[in-house]
C-alpha cells in the first residue's frame, strides 16, 4: 500500500468528513479543506450583500437582493469645482438653471462612462443611500451594460464600481437583463426578442437557451429624441429650449405613429433673434415628423436583427412577437409603428422603466454563484 493511502489512527480526534469513527484517511483532508472554505464563504456572505444596478444614461436604479428596487434617480451630478453639490433628482432640477460656478454633469454618454471621476462619485452616493450601512463590508454588485461596448468601456464600468466601494463586480448585458426583467423565457429553447430603448442606446437582441443569439446596439435613445426636438424648435420656431423642456415636449405631445386625436401644447423658451421670452404652440404632427429620422434608426436596428435570426427561431418570433422595454417604450404609437414595419406582434412591458433593474435582481435571486471566482 502506498504511503499516501495509509490510514492514520486518531482515536482522540473527532470524526473527520468521509472517515470511519476514530480514523481519517489522508486523502480526505483536501475534501475537508474544501468544506471549510465553503463554510467561510457562507459566513462572509452574512457580512456583505448583493445589489443589481441599471447604470443608465438617463436614470440609475438600484435593486437589493430579497428587497427589490430601492432607489430610482436621474444619472446627474451637480459639481462646484471638484466638489459634489447634489446628486440625482436634486441635481437634475439644476440642469440649465445653475450659476456659473455650479455645473450639472451627466457622467454617462450613450450608455458608457464619459466622466470616470464623477461617475464613481455618483455610484458611491447611490450605493450609500440605497444600502444605508446595512453591512460592515461593501456590496457585491451586478451591473447592466450596453451590449455593444468595448473591453475598455467594460473595464471603466468595473473600476468605477470598485472605486465606489464594491468588493466584487460582475457585468450583465442590458438586453439579457431586460429580457429577464420582463419575464421572457430566456432559459428555454425558444426564440425571444427584446428591444430596450434607453436614454443613450437602443438594444435589440434575440435570446434563446440563456444566450444572446444576435444583438444590435445603436447609439440612439431618449436623449437623441430630446436633442432632435431641441433642434426642431430652433429651426421651425426660432425658439431656444433646454433639455428639460425638450423632454417635456416628447412626453406630452411626442408620438411615433398617427394618433386618433392629435395633441398640442404651448412651449416657452427664448427667441433667438430678440433674446426675449417667447411662447409658441406645437402640435404632435410636427414633433412626430421631426422624430422620424431617429425612429428610422431604431426600426432599422430591429430589421437587421430579424435578418440575422436563424430560421429555427423565426417561427417563435412570429408567434411570440417582440417585447419592448426602456423609457422609449412609453412613446405614443410606438407599438403601432413597429407592428407596421415588421408585421410581428408588439408587446410593451408593464413597467418598461424598471425592466433592466428587475432583470439584474431576478438574476441575483436565481443564481447563487454570480460572484464566485471563475
Amino acid at each position: 500500500m502506498a504511503a499516501w493511502q495509509q490510514t492514520v489512527h486518531s482515536p482522540e480526534k473527532e470524526d473527520w468528513p468521509g472517515s470511519q469513527k476514530g480514523t481519517h484517511p489522508v486523502t480526505s483532508i483536501p475534501q475537508y479543506i474544501f468544506h471549510m472554505i465553503q463554510i467561510f464563504k457562507k459566513i462572509a456572505r452574512l457580512f456583505s450583500y448583493d445589489i443589481g444596478i441599471d447604470l443608465g444614461t438617463a436614470n440609475t436604479l438600484v435593486y437589493i437582493k430579497d428587497q427589490g428596487i430601492v432607489l430610482r434617480e436621474p444619472s446627474v451630478v451637480a459639481m462646484k469645482g471638484d466638489k459634489v453639490k447634489a446628486v440625482g433628482e436634486e441635481a437634475k432640477r439644476m440642469v440649465g438653471r445653475t450659476p456659473g460656478s455650479v455645473v450639472a454633469i451627466r457622467p454617462l454618454k450613450e450608455g458608457v462612462i464619459a466622466d470616470f471621476e464623477v461617475a464613481h462619485n455618483m455610484l458611491r452616493y447611490f450605493i450609500k443611500r440605497a444600502c444605508q450601512s446595512r453591512s460592515i463590508r461593501g456590496p457585491r454588485i451586478l451591473i447592466a451594460h450596453p451590449s455593444g461596448i468595448t473591453e475598455v468601456e467594460r473595464h471603466a464600468i468595473e473600476e468605477s464600481a470598485y472605486e465606489a466601494g464594491a468588493i466584487k463586480v460582475q457585468l450583465i448585458e442590458e438586453p439579457m437583463a431586460a429580457a429577464i426583467g420582463v419575464g421572457l423565457p430566456v432559459t428555454e429553447p425558444v426564440g425571444s426578442m427584446i428591444v430596450d430603448i434607453g436614454g443613450g442606446t437602443t438594444e435589440v437582441a434575440i435570446i434563446s437557451l440563456s444566450g444572446i443569439v444576435y444583438s444590435q446596439s445603436e447609439k440612439c435613445g431618449g436623449d437623441a429624441l430630446d436633442e432632435t426636438i431641441t433642434r426642431h424648435m430652433l429651426a421651425a420656431h426660432n425658439l431656444l429650449v433646454g433639455p428639460r423642456t425638450a423632454e417635456d415636449i416628447k412626453i406630452r405631445v411626442g408620438s411615433a405613429h398617427p394618433l386618433q386625436q392629435e395633441l398640442q401644447m404651448e412651449v416657452k423658451g427664448r427667441d433667438r433673434g430678440t433674446g426675449l421670452p417667447k411662447t409658441v404652440t406645437v402640435r404632435s404632427e410636427e414633433i412626430r415628423e421631426a422624430l422620424q429620422d431617429k425612429l428610422d434608426v431604431i426600426v432599422s436596428a430591429i430589421r437587421q436583427t430579424l435578418d440575422h435570426c436563424p430560421p429555427e427561431l423565426a417561427s417563435d418570433l412570429y408567434d411570440r412577437g417582440i417585447t419592448v422595454a426602456g423609457g422609449g417604450a412609453l412613446l405614443r404609437g410606438l407599438s403601432d409603428l413597429l407592428h407596421e414595419q415588421t408585421g410581428l406582434p408588439i408587446m410593451i412591458s408593464e413597467d418598461p422603466l424598471s425592466a433592466v433593474a428587475e432583470g439584474t435582481g431576478k438574476y441575483l435571486q436565481e443564481n447563487d454563484d454570480v460572484f464566485e471566482e471563475e
